[in-house]
C-alpha cells in the first residue's frame, strides 16, 4: 500500500531527511531550509555545500515581513515559489529576463540578458535577489555591490559548469551580506526556489 496523501508524502521524507542531518552544524531554521532543498532534489549531499552567512534567514524572514520585492533570473524559480505564500505577504516575485527592454538593451551592449536584468533590479530598488540559474547575473550583482548597492540578502545558486561555482566562491568571500549559496557546480531553479519557500512557510501557515 503507497502513501497517496501528499501532506502525509513530505512529512514522511521530512522524517528520512532528518535522519541525514545528524552531525551538521546547521542553526535549527538553516536545518529546515536545508532539509527543503534535499527534499526539492532528492540529493541529501546538498548538506555537504550549503552554506550561510550573516543570519540569512533571520533577514529573508524579515523582508517577507516587510512585502520586499524578490527578483529571480528564471521564470522557472518564480513559477515554483508558493502563490498563496506570496500573497498573504503581499510579496511580489519579478523576474524581467523575458522584458523586451532587456532583450534590446542585452543585444546592444553585447551581455546577457539576466546580466541587463539585474541593472534594472537595481535601478528600480530590488533589494532581495534570488539567482539559480546564471553566474552572469551574480558576477554583475556583485559588481553593483562593490559600487555600493546595498541588497538585503542574496540567494547564490546558479547551476552549471561554466562559471557557476565560481561565482558562487565569489560571492561567499563577501562579509556583511545575509547569504546562501552551494559550493559546488549544483544549484537551480528548483533548489532556489526551494529556499524561497522554506523561509516564506516559517512565517506563513499553510494551507
Amino acid at each position: 500500500m503507497y502513501i497517496n496523501s501528499p501532506k502525509e508524502i513530505e512529512s514522511k521524507s521530512m522524517d528520512i531527511i532528518e535522519e541525514e542531518m545528524d552531525k551538521t552544524s546547521f542553526t535549527d531554521e538553516e536545518k529546515i531550509v536545508v532539509k527543503r532543498i534535499i527534499h526539492t532534489t532528492g540529493d541529501p549531499s546538498y548538506k555537504e555545500i550549503i552554506k550561510f552567512k550573516e543570519d540569512f534567514v533571520g533577514e529573508f524572514k524579515k523582508a517577507i515581513l516587510s512585502g520586499e520585492k524578490i527578483y529571480t533570473d528564471t521564470n522557472m524559480t518564480k513559477a515554483g515559489v508558493n502563490k498563496k505564500a506570496l500573497n498573504k505577504n503581499n510579496i511580489e516575485i519579478v523576474s524581467y529576463v523575458s522584458d523586451p527592454d532587456i532583450f534590446e538593451k542585452a543585444k546592444k551592449n553585447g551581455t546577457t540578458r539576466s546580466y541587463a536584468a539585474i541593472e534594472k533590479a537595481v535601478e528600480e530598488g530590488v533589494k532581495v535577489f534570488s539567482v539559480g540559474n546564471a553566474p552572469t547575473a551574480l558576477f554583475k550583482l556583485l559588481e553593483e555591490v562593490d559600487k555600493g548597492f546595498k541588497p538585503i540578502c542574496i540567494i547564490g545558486v546558479p547551476v552549471g559548469f561554466v562559471g557557476a561555482k565560481e561565482s558562487k566562491e565569489l560571492l561567499y568571500s563577501y562579509n556583511n551580506i545575509p547569504l546562501i549559496t552551494t559550493l559546488s557546480t549544483k544549484g537551480g531553479s528548483n533548489v532556489a526556489a526551494s529556499i524561497i519557500n522554506a523561509c516564506l512557510y516559517m512565517v506563513t501557515e499553510r494551507d
